[in-house]
């Protein structure tokens, strides 16, 4: 699955991808972090369709759904973990999903990167590898956002929250060497070349046209890849580099490129 994404640019840049885009008026214009845990269910900027106005807006999201049918966060704090991810084979094929009952509210989200873990024989934790696209620096993956009001016990107000999460896939050759372990192993997020991508935000999306954008499958040869320092945790990196950067690791072997 993917609980680890990065984004490294600023949040400007996504102008020149959709020039048309409008920037809601919540958006931090300075957020760019290197790493996002999807288990702190934090901000993230995404692309969706306004329901208003039709057209393409930017805002900040917080990652990991809250159904629209939920009044009470507390309620639902310990299965929110499971909304990180949504299974591209349930969006269509599980009316009994709450992906499907939300499969018309589509996202894009914003990467520069995401992180996987990969078991490796003779190494206590598994090793980290972050993982981007050749070719593409900035890259979207396909999501699905929601949309719950929910109390403010701050200020006693009911609030809009605004959630999301990313689409998943089967794993390529790649993929499926890194992340080979743990009950979700070989899957990956559904990873979209940006013509693709831009189809993903058309309204209407055709099922025909949906159907094929779920069951689209990167090339390994498309993926560029490297090991990191470990990114959960309270130990420092002890180099003092970003965490994205390459680390290296005794004993991993080579990832075959080949298969």
């Amino acid at each position: 699955m993917c609980y680890d994404i990065s984004f490294t640019v600023n949040i400007k840049a996504l102008s020149d991808y959709f020039p048309e885009l409008t920037f809601d008026e919540q958006i931090e214009m300075t957020f760019q972090p290197s790493h996002i845990a999807g288990h702190s269910f934090g901000n993230h900027p995404i692309i969706y369709r306004n329901r208003e106005d039709g057209q393409l807006h930017g805002r900040l999201m917080e990652w990991g759904c809250i159904p629209f049918y939920i009044k009470d966060e507390q309620t639902f704090k310990k299965q929110r973990a499971s909304m990180l991810n949504a299974r591209s084979e349930r969006i269509l094929n599980d009316p009994k999903s709450y992906w499907h009952k939300i499969r018309n509210r589509r996202c894009l989200v914003p990467l520069t990167g995401f992180y996987e873990h990969r078991e490796v024989k003779g190494i206590k934790n598994k090793v980290p590898y972050f993982i981007s696209m050749k070719d593409e620096p900035l890259f979207f993956l396909p999501g699905l956002y929601s949309v719950a009001e929910l109390l403010n016990k701050a200020t006693g107000e009911i609030e809009k929250r605004y959630t999301f999460t990313i689409v998943t896939t089967a794993a390529n050759t790649i993929m499926a060497q890194i992340h080979n372990g743990g009950e979700n192993k070989s899957r990956m997020p559904l990873l979209l070349p940006f013509t693709i991508a831009k189809e993903w935000m058309k309204e209407p999306l055709p099922d025909d046209n949906y159907k094929e954008i779920l069951a689209y499958s990167l090339p390994a040869k498309n993926l560029k890849y490297h090991t990191v320092f470990s990114i959960r945790g309270s130990i420092m990196r002890p180099d003092d580099k970003e965490k994205n950067e390459e680390y290296f690791w005794d004993a991993v072997e080579a990832i075959k490129n080949d298969m």
